[in-house]
């Protein structure tokens, strides 16, 4: 007892000066810190003025002239799909394996088939659901069929009218992967017999399947027909299905030149066909060239106008004729 009583004193007169020494005024001068333990360099933060420079940056650009490592890209023919003279190339420069092929399939799945669909048939969602968007163009046509893998690299590289580019989305490896899967696919959709048995297909079922698909798309387009009965025809509508499907993106209507011919004052003129031949541009035309681009191809221009006969009802053809009428 006699030793814990001085302890106590002592503690009493400590917590008494640790008390006083709390004034509530800050401290102005400097912490110490024995340690510096690199925590202060002699350098500039990032967003620092730097006067050393004549910008006052310390973050600086690189020099002119120089590439990182890595990224000189000198293989045209592997990051831009055209050889030395720019043309494309004919073939994938990256050996096709099978755990590549899947790879670009799930890149394209990922990318592509909101526009192109799961088939590659122009049937994606954003197509079918009508966003306003140009149809994405089949894979399934000679077009495309016989486009060199070069160009098909290209447009997902740079895009294509109103595709955009996807070289910041993409890496070069992975648009190769999709080049060769978009061949997988349109070899799936134009195999003959021969190549089919090759496979180990079966014949007879794929046939009574296909069957049963066309079955069921002649009820789909039974009950479509049925129901346009009901559908309005007229040209306000067909103003607003020109801007539902993007026709403005390609043909103008103010007489300038675009991918595709001005629709300003079409209607009843002459037009001169690739072929030679001349037509005249009646409510026929028109609607065949709406259902089906590539029947007839103006002169001067490509045929890559997408089908959208599977995407338009009659109705809706014949109100987008009623329209372009009304361009004069």
């Amino acid at each position: 007892m006699k030793i814990l009583k001085p302890l106590r004193i002592l503690a009493v007169v400590t917590l008494a000066i640790i008390l006083s020494s709390c004034r509530g005024e800050p401290f102005k001068k400097p912490p110490i810190h024995p340690n510096m333990n690199m925590d202060q360099q002699n350098r500039k933060e990032a967003q620092e003025v730097n006067t050393f420079f004549k910008d006052n940056r310390s973050m600086r650009q690189p020099v002119d002239g120089t590439i990182p490592r890595g990224h000189l890209k000198l293989n045209s023919e592997y990051y831009r799909g055209v050889d030395a003279d720019g043309n494309y190339i004919a073939n994938n420069p990256i050996d096709v394996t099978k755990s590549f092929l899947y790879h670009g399939q799930d890149r394209f799945e990922v990318y592509c088939t909101p526009c192109h669909g799961g088939l590659g048939d122009g049937k994606g969602i954003v197509m079918v659901g009508q966003y306003g968007y140009v149809p994405a163009p089949s894979y399934h046509t000679d077009r495309i069929r016989n486009m060199p893998d070069g160009q098909i690299y290209s447009a997902i590289t740079n895009g294509v009218r109103t595709m955009p580019s996807y070289a910041s989305q993409i890496p070069v490896r992975d648009r190769w992967a999709i080049v060769a899967y978009i061949r997988a696919l349109q070899k799936s959709q134009h195999a003959t017999k021969q190549q089919v048995q090759e496979m180990g297909g079966d014949l007879t079922q794929i046939s009574q399947e296909y069957k049963q698909q066309q079955e069921a798309q002649a009820k789909r387009e039974a009950a479509k027909k049925a129901a346009q009965g009901q559908e309005e025809v007229s040209a306000d509508r067909g103003k607003q299905l020109f801007a539902q499907n993007g026709c403005q993106s390609c043909h103008s209507i103010d007489g300038s030149k675009g991918v595709g011919p001005t629709l300003q004052g079409l209607f009843g003129h002459q037009v001169e066909l690739e072929s030679g031949e001349t037509v005249t541009a009646n409510e026929d035309y028109i609607s065949e060239s709406i259902h089906s681009p590539h029947t007839k191809i103006v002169k001067g221009y490509q045929p890559v106008m997408p089908q959208f006969g599977s995407m338009l009802s009659d109705a809706d053809i014949q109100s987008l004729v009623e329209y372009i009428k009304t361009l004069k």
